[in-house]
């Protein structure tokens, strides 16, 4: 799926050991790809305080030369993380501005964006609510989002949630395609939750699930046409979609969401279906985005 964005893989770095767990992930998913990594570390002054405050340059530069270390480390992982026969290059990006919207400026010329699940001082208050929320509202590509926790099974395959928009549509393509390059399975979950389904009779649902089973069979034909190497194990389940991704990433080495869906019996991919499998697994989340999202 590379679209050989300049940037390739960004990934917001501050030192910390959520910020070393997505600069490892992310290295390596450049590697994979063979693009480019690039970290990036935003240097926030404490300006946004009320009521305004002065800071001394001392501050500023502080700051700057902690960002500047950050970077480096975050260089020295990337480079121990990448495979010795599959190094890419790794550029740098030290910014002014606030990390939501400097990593949504970069999302123009990026394959993706990966942030941690948390981080410390002033990059903390953000990249856990506005950073990651804002770059899964607002990005103009994928947002990966990396709990600190111990590496998941590289063995373990791919989870995603299938609900026929196109916003799942999306999703789809990138579970195939991480699930081709890791070499492990794609597990495609469509759920029902709706209640009218949920008061169905057993045999009514029986026939329901046998229709569901054939639309996603059809929706999913094409993309195992272009990746044959891919195997495919399709789930039709009568639950809720969070609940039903929540539990079965627990299985899984990666889980790809739509940032959106459709309402109905469809709504596999609402943003509380995405918002809820982000801060309830333990492992890596890729958030589809268009590439050319409303501004």
């Amino acid at each position: 799926m590379s679209t050989a964005k300049k940037l390739g893989i960004v990934v917001a770095v501050d030192g910390s050991a959520a910020s070393n767990a997505a600069v490892t992930w992310a290295a390596r998913d450049a590697a994979m790809r063979n693009v480019p990594l690039t970290v990036a570390h935003a240097v926030v002054t404490p300006t946004a305080s009320w009521p305004p405050m002065p800071y001394p340059d001392s501050l500023a530069v502080r700051l700057e030369d902690d960002g500047k270390e950050a970077i480096m480390h975050a260089i020295k992982t990337a480079d121990g993380a990448m495979p010795a026969g599959h190094k890419v290059d790794i550029g740098r990006q030290l910014v002014f501005s606030t990390p939501a919207v400097a990593l949504t400026k970069m999302s123009d010329e990026a394959e993706m964006i990966v942030v941690g699940s948390s981080g410390r001082g002033l990059l903390a208050r953000g990249v856990v609510g506005s950073v990651s929320s804002t770059a899964v509202r607002q990005a103009s590509c994928p947002v990966a989002v990396i709990r600190d926790e111990d590496p998941p099974d590289a063995g373990a395959p791919v989870l995603v949630g299938v609900d026929g928009s196109p916003a799942s549509e999306l999703a789809t393509a990138i579970a195939f395609d991480e699930a081709s390059r890791r070499g492990v399975d794609l597990v495609a979950l469509h759920a029902w939750s709706d209640v009218a389904v949920s008061d169905l009779a057993e045999s009514d649902w029986v026939a329901l699930e046998g229709e569901a089973e054939r639309r996603l069979a059809e929706s999913l034909a094409g993309w195992q046409e272009r990746y044959p190497d891919v195997t495919v194990v399709r789930l039709v389940v009568r639950d809720r979609p969070a609940r039903q991704l929540v539990e079965r990433a627990d299985t899984a080495q990666l889980v790809v969401v739509g940032s959106h869906g459709r309402g109905g019996l469809t709504g596999m991919l609402l943003g509380s279906v995405s918002n809820a499998v982000l801060h309830s697994v333990q492992v890596p989340v890729i958030v589809a985005r268009p590439s050319s999202p409303p501004r």
